[in-house]
């Protein structure tokens, strides 16, 4: 199956949340490059920043499902590298 390398900007306002998105995080474990977290504690928010490498359609789910929390906005930004992922035989 085709992979693609993205970035999801997770922001939180409603720390409330947090636990359920770290939960849909772990859910996703095997999809996840790298996270930045930064606490944000002059205006009460906080900014993560995911890198992931999976198939388009997962990402989309993750970015959904954490945008649907209370208090989570959430935006991807995908690369154009496109590759298989690990494991797959490729065209040779």
């Amino acid at each position: 199956m085709e992979t693609r390398v993205a970035i999801i900007g997770i922001i939180i306002e409603d720390t409330d949340s947090a636990e359920k998105l770290n939960c849909i995080l772990h859910d996703y474990g095997k999809y996840i490059i790298g996270r930045m977290g930064l606490p944000y504690r002059e205006k009460g928010v906080s900014i993560i920043s995911i890198a992931v490498d999976a198939p388009q359609d997962i990402i989309s789910a993750l970015s959904g499902k954490l945008g649907r929390l209370p208090g989570v906005s959430t935006k991807a930004a995908f690369s154009k590298i496109t590759g298989r992922a690990e494991g797959e035989a490729g065209d040779e």
